[in-house]
């Protein structure tokens, strides 16, 4: 007797109209074709997501791609532009040039006017708007000891003092019928210009002199002017020599003043030697 499950198989399939065995197998080839077909789609467009997000990737690193340049014509390279290059901002400075500066532009440690140039320029030096009425004036050298070095040959005992780290000099000269100044700037180079003043102090309080009619001093010390101001005079022989020293940063003006020049005439003088100064250093 047979079994129930194949009973109820032939039960069930007893009635059913089977397709002819050409038939059947022409639709499994048919559905095998279409399984093949489907894979290898979705192999081409895994292929082609993959690729698209390699290509996204390279180019947010490298960039777009080159362009192709047309075959015609003789083509011109064309840089390739980078991802990380930012547009150019427009300008928002006027095209109108800036006014000239009212002083003269200063770099720390350096002469005015933006230069390493040790020269001094002629606005250091005191104008004739400076002098009272009836001088003129004459640049250039000038011959003779009229500077206050010259009194150390009158010292038989002098403290040591050499005036180093000299730059440059300038020389300009007033002359007037009843009067006559001379000055002197010097730039020195970084401290030697306190250290000049220094010795101007040294050479005038400690010079002992061959006679004794014969003497030296300072006679005023901070008239109010510039980083240091100071009136030295000598009495050598007879003859009385008066000089007004003023420091500005690293230049150290020298004026040879009237022989009976007092501190408080030597005031009026030192503020605008000062002042002038100015127009040559840094420090102002």
């Amino acid at each position: 007797m047979p079994d129930q499950p194949f009973v109820e198989l032939f039960q069930d399939t007893e009635h059913l109209s089977w397709a002819p065995t050409g038939q059947v197998r022409e639709r499994g080839r048919r559905r095998t074709r279409q399984t093949r077909i489907a894979v290898a789609l979705a192999g081409v467009v895994a292929v082609a997501l993959v690729a698209t997000g390699a290509v996204a990737l390279a180019g947010g690193r490298e960039g777009a791609p080159t362009p192709v340049l047309p075959a015609t014509g003789s083509p011109t390279p064309t840089p390739t532009p980078s991802a990380t290059s930012v547009a150019p901002r427009p300008s928002t400075t006027s095209t109108t040039p800036a006014a000239p500066p009212s002083s003269p532009s200063r770099t720390s440690g350096r002469p005015s006017a933006g230069s390493t140039n040790p020269a001094i320029p002629a606005a250091a030096m005191l104008q004739l708007s400076d002098l009272p009425a009836g001088f003129t004036r004459t640049e250039g050298d000038i011959d003779g000891d009229w500077s206050l070095e010259s009194v150390s040959i009158y010292c038989r005992e002098a403290p040591s003092w050499t005036s180093n780290g000299r730059l440059a000099q300038r020389t300009v000269s007033f002359d007037s019928p009843t009067d006559s100044m001379i000055q002197r700037v010097v730039r020195y180079s970084a401290g030697n210009a306190a250290l000049d003043m220094d010795g101007v102090r040294a050479l005038f309080t400690g010079c002992k002199t061959s006679g004794a009619a014969s003497s030296t001093s300072v006679l005023a010390d901070g008239l109010g002017a510039g980083d240091e101001a100071l009136l030295v005079g000598s009495d050598i022989e007879g003859v009385r020599s008066r000089w007004l020293v003023v420091r500005q940063g690293d230049l150290v003006a020298q004026v040879a003043l009237d022989m009976d020049t007092t501190p408080k005439e030597a005031r009026r003088y030192a503020r605008p030697v000062a002042q002038r100064l100015c127009a040559g250093t840094d420090t102002c």
